[in-house]
């Protein structure tokens, strides 16, 4: 299956989801990968690729490692193996190698092209798609970045089959989020499907990058409607700083995050309580947390104020009203949100 972004610029490429293909490059090529991804699955991944000049960055696995330090690794090796403008970096592992990869791409000489192949659920639904790059730092989840769209986006299905339980909930996290932001029908799909199945991970797969695409296509720069994407993101970004990246995996965190979004909609008379139960049982079916203690009430709340999408000293929360719909807000008072709050902190 492949489905094309289109930009209003012009750019387009395309998301394919099927098994790798042989490809040949006329041009150096450099692979970024971590050790896991590596032992698992590099070798198969050269039986598909070929190219004028290929070599091999290993970055260390996890969140912990997404920062600048990581992306000087990756920048020295393409200085080392001296690539142009016509070279080209190929992301192969999860969100994590995806975005610093893309972001490595975007800075070299002021930008070369690459390609993603996402090996994580959560990375083939989301992280993958869209141009979203960049690192955390002590402030915060991808506070310095860059807009850069790879040429390519290549979904083999065939690397989830090595995928532990904890990483294939994260990935169903961020498909949940999609079909509770954009498509009631979709959710009910996922409520009656169990994505422990080969061909129904494909067809939630392909559901879940139909819609970011449409989404990307209308608003690739985040100034409106691809902020909704980012729902269970706010909270769930505050999440992963408070633990340091060490507890959560990004999906099980913004799991954690639309539990608490969910009842913030509540309060504002947007969701019902067997709407919000809804998609905490779907959460729950695939051992997704759903509970998070907050130690500080007010010290979580400031933590909003590093959100990307706040503006002006006013936080913008992305509220679903239902299931299949949602709103970009930041009309909510203080006074909700710590309500709120104050109800994981017991």
């Amino acid at each position: 299956m492949i489905v094309n972004i289109s930009l209003p610029d012009g750019t387009t490429y395309d998301i394919t989801i099927d098994r790798l293909k042989k490809e040949y490059f006329d041009r150096k090529v450099v692979v970024v990968t971590n050790p896991t991804i590596s032992a698992l699955h590099l070798d198969y991944l050269k039986d598909k690729l070929s190219a004028k000049e290929l070599s091999v960055v290993t970055i260390p696995d996890g969140e912990k490692y997404k920062n600048m330090q990581t992306i000087e690794t990756i920048l020295e090796h393409c200085f080392e193996n001296k690539l142009n403008r016509n070279s080209l970096l190929i992301a192969f592992g999860g969100g994590v190698i995806g975005d610093m990869t893309g972001f490595a791409a975007s800075l070299y000489q002021r930008g070369i092209d690459f390609i993603q192949v996402p090996t994580t659920l959560l990375s083939q639904v989301d992280a993958s798609v869209g141009g979203k790059t960049g690192v955390n730092n002590k402030y915060g989840k991808n506070l310095i970045g860059a807009f850069h769209q790879p040429i390519a986006v290549n979904i083999d299905p065939y690397f989830l089959t090595t995928l532990p339980k904890r990483e294939l909930g994260a990935g169903i996290a961020e498909i949940v989020k999609m079909a509770v932001t954009f498509n009631k029908d979709f959710f009910q799909w996922l409520e009656e499907n169990d994505l422990n199945d080969e061909e129904n991970i494909k067809t939630a797969i392909a559901k879940s990058v139909e819609t970011k695409a449409w989404v990307v296509s209308q608003d690739e720069k985040e100034k409106g409607l691809r902020a909704a994407l980012n729902y269970g993101h706010t909270f769930g970004h505050v999440i992963e700083n408070e633990t340091n990246y060490n507890t959560y995996l990004h999906g099980e965190a913004v799991g954690i995050g639309m539990v608490m979004a969910n009842e913030l909609a509540k309060k504002i008379a947007y969701m019902s309580d067997e709407e919000a139960l809804r998609v905490k049982k779907l959460l729950e079916k695939y051992d997704i947390p759903t509970t998070y203690k907050i130690a500080d009430v007010e010290d979580f709340y400031e933590h909003f104020f590093l959100d990307k999408k706040s503006l002006d000293n006013r936080i913008k929360f992305i509220v679903p009203k239902g299931i299949g719909n949602c709103e970009i807000t930041d009309k909510i008072s203080k006074e909700d949100v710590i309500e709120v709050l104050k109800r994981f902190s017991n």
